[in-house]
Protein backbone atom coordinates (compact mmCIF):
# COMPACT_ATOMS: atom_id res chain seq x y z
CA UNK A 1 0.00 0.00 0.00
CA UNK A 2 2.76 2.31 0.58
CA UNK A 3 4.21 1.60 -2.42
CA UNK A 4 0.53 2.70 -4.64
CA UNK A 5 0.87 5.69 -2.10
CA UNK A 6 4.49 6.64 -3.20
CA UNK A 7 3.98 5.71 -6.83
CA UNK A 8 0.99 7.88 -6.67
CA UNK A 9 2.79 10.77 -5.49
CA UNK A 10 5.96 10.65 -7.63
CA UNK A 11 3.54 10.83 -10.48
CA UNK A 12 2.09 13.71 -9.22
CA UNK A 13 5.32 15.03 -8.64
CA UNK A 14 6.39 14.58 -11.59
CA UNK A 15 3.25 16.24 -13.36
CA UNK A 16 3.48 19.27 -11.68
CA UNK A 17 7.00 19.45 -12.47
CA UNK A 18 6.34 18.99 -16.16
CA UNK A 19 3.28 21.37 -15.57
CA UNK A 20 5.78 23.96 -14.38
CA UNK A 21 8.60 23.74 -17.10
CA UNK A 22 5.48 23.98 -20.02
CA UNK A 23 4.74 27.40 -18.21
CA UNK A 24 8.14 28.60 -18.29
CA UNK A 25 8.47 27.48 -21.65
CA UNK A 26 4.89 29.49 -22.62
CA UNK A 27 6.04 32.52 -20.66
CA UNK A 28 9.33 32.60 -22.78
CA UNK A 29 7.79 32.24 -26.01
CA UNK A 30 5.13 35.17 -24.74
CA UNK A 31 8.04 37.24 -23.83
CA UNK A 32 9.87 36.71 -27.08
CA UNK A 33 7.04 37.34 -29.29
CA UNK A 34 6.18 40.49 -27.52
CA UNK A 35 9.87 41.92 -27.81
CA UNK A 36 9.59 40.75 -31.50
CA UNK A 37 6.47 43.10 -32.56
CA UNK A 38 7.70 45.80 -30.67
CA UNK A 39 10.82 45.34 -32.60
CA UNK A 40 9.13 44.87 -35.99
CA UNK A 41 6.90 47.94 -35.35
CA UNK A 42 9.78 50.26 -34.71
CA UNK A 43 11.56 49.21 -37.56
CA UNK A 44 8.95 49.63 -40.09
CA UNK A 45 8.62 53.36 -38.65
CA UNK A 46 12.05 53.73 -38.63
CA UNK A 47 12.09 52.38 -42.37
CA UNK A 48 9.40 54.82 -43.42
CA UNK A 49 10.22 57.75 -41.45
CA UNK A 50 13.63 57.37 -43.60
CA UNK A 51 12.14 57.56 -46.72
CA UNK A 52 10.22 60.51 -45.99
CA UNK A 53 13.01 61.93 -45.13
CA UNK A 54 15.08 61.59 -48.15
CA UNK A 55 11.94 63.27 -49.86
CA UNK A 56 11.70 66.15 -47.51
CA UNK A 57 15.55 66.93 -47.33
CA UNK A 58 15.13 66.85 -51.04
CA UNK A 59 12.22 69.83 -51.18
CA UNK A 60 14.40 71.51 -48.61
CA UNK A 61 17.35 71.83 -50.60
CA UNK A 62 15.69 73.34 -53.42
CA UNK A 63 13.52 75.95 -50.54
CA UNK A 64 16.94 77.10 -49.03
CA UNK A 65 18.41 78.17 -52.27
CA UNK A 66 15.01 79.79 -52.71
CA UNK A 67 15.65 81.49 -49.27
CA UNK A 68 19.41 82.41 -49.67
CA UNK A 69 18.97 84.11 -52.88
CA UNK A 70 15.51 85.97 -51.07
CA UNK A 71 17.54 86.96 -48.21
CA UNK A 72 20.50 87.89 -50.83
CA UNK A 73 17.76 89.90 -53.01
CA UNK A 74 16.09 91.76 -50.63
CA UNK A 75 19.65 93.19 -49.02
CA UNK A 76 20.42 94.36 -52.19
CA UNK A 77 23.49 92.20 -51.37
CA UNK A 78 25.83 89.58 -52.79
CA UNK A 79 24.41 85.75 -53.02
CA UNK A 80 26.90 84.76 -50.35
CA UNK A 81 25.55 86.78 -47.37
CA UNK A 82 21.97 85.33 -47.65
CA UNK A 83 23.87 81.91 -47.58
CA UNK A 84 25.74 82.82 -44.96
CA UNK A 85 22.94 83.96 -42.70
CA UNK A 86 20.86 80.95 -43.70
CA UNK A 87 23.50 78.60 -43.03
CA UNK A 88 23.65 80.51 -39.64
CA UNK A 89 19.94 79.86 -39.20
CA UNK A 90 20.40 76.26 -40.10
CA UNK A 91 23.16 75.79 -36.87
CA UNK A 92 20.76 77.27 -34.88
CA UNK A 93 18.20 75.20 -35.44
CA UNK A 94 20.01 72.18 -36.07
CA UNK A 95 21.73 72.42 -32.31
CA UNK A 96 18.30 73.32 -30.89
CA UNK A 97 16.56 69.81 -32.18
CA UNK A 98 19.90 68.28 -31.04
CA UNK A 99 19.53 69.37 -27.58
CA UNK A 100 15.80 68.00 -27.65
CA UNK A 101 16.84 64.85 -28.99
CA UNK A 102 19.11 64.10 -26.42
CA UNK A 103 16.12 64.93 -23.93
CA UNK A 104 14.29 62.81 -25.46
CA UNK A 105 16.19 59.43 -25.58
CA UNK A 106 16.81 60.04 -21.95
CA UNK A 107 13.42 59.72 -21.23
CA UNK A 108 12.66 56.86 -23.78
CA UNK A 109 12.94 52.80 -22.39
CA UNK A 110 13.97 49.92 -23.77
CA UNK A 111 11.29 47.89 -24.92
CA UNK A 112 10.39 45.27 -22.67
CA UNK A 113 7.66 42.43 -22.67
CA UNK A 114 5.46 44.22 -20.00
CA UNK A 115 2.74 41.45 -20.63
CA UNK A 116 4.81 38.93 -19.73
CA UNK A 117 6.22 40.13 -17.24
CA UNK A 118 2.97 40.88 -15.12
CA UNK A 119 1.54 37.43 -15.94
CA UNK A 120 4.76 35.77 -14.38
CA UNK A 121 4.11 38.08 -11.61
CA UNK A 122 0.50 36.87 -10.97
CA UNK A 123 2.41 33.57 -11.51
CA UNK A 124 4.56 33.68 -8.51
CA UNK A 125 2.05 35.59 -6.58
CA UNK A 126 0.13 32.56 -7.07
CA UNK A 127 2.33 29.99 -6.21
CA UNK A 128 3.19 31.91 -3.12
CA UNK A 129 -0.31 32.66 -1.60
CA UNK A 130 -3.49 30.80 -1.11
CA UNK A 131 -5.35 32.66 -2.75
CA UNK A 132 -5.12 33.31 -6.62
CA UNK A 133 -4.09 36.55 -7.89
CA UNK A 134 -6.36 38.31 -10.27
CA UNK A 135 -4.62 40.51 -13.27
CA UNK A 136 -4.72 44.42 -13.48
CA UNK A 137 -7.73 45.35 -15.10
CA UNK A 138 -9.90 41.82 -13.97
CA UNK A 139 -12.88 42.68 -11.85
CA UNK A 140 -12.90 39.94 -8.83
CA UNK A 141 -15.35 37.07 -8.89
CA UNK A 142 -18.43 38.17 -6.78
CA UNK A 143 -21.12 35.97 -4.82
CA UNK A 144 -24.48 35.60 -6.10
CA UNK A 145 -25.45 37.73 -3.20
CA UNK A 146 -23.34 40.59 -3.40
CA UNK A 147 -24.30 41.53 -7.29
CA UNK A 148 -26.59 44.38 -7.38
CA UNK A 149 -28.94 45.39 -10.57
CA UNK A 150 -28.41 48.83 -11.89
CA UNK A 151 -30.87 50.98 -12.21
Amino acid sequence: MADHTTSEFAKAVQEATERGQLLVREEIALAKAEVTEKVTGLAKGAAIGAAGGIFVLAGLIYFLHFLALLIADVLGANPWLGYLILSGLLFLFGGLAAFLAMRFFKKGSPPTPQMAIEEAQLIKATLQNSHPATPEGVVAPTTPGKVEAKR
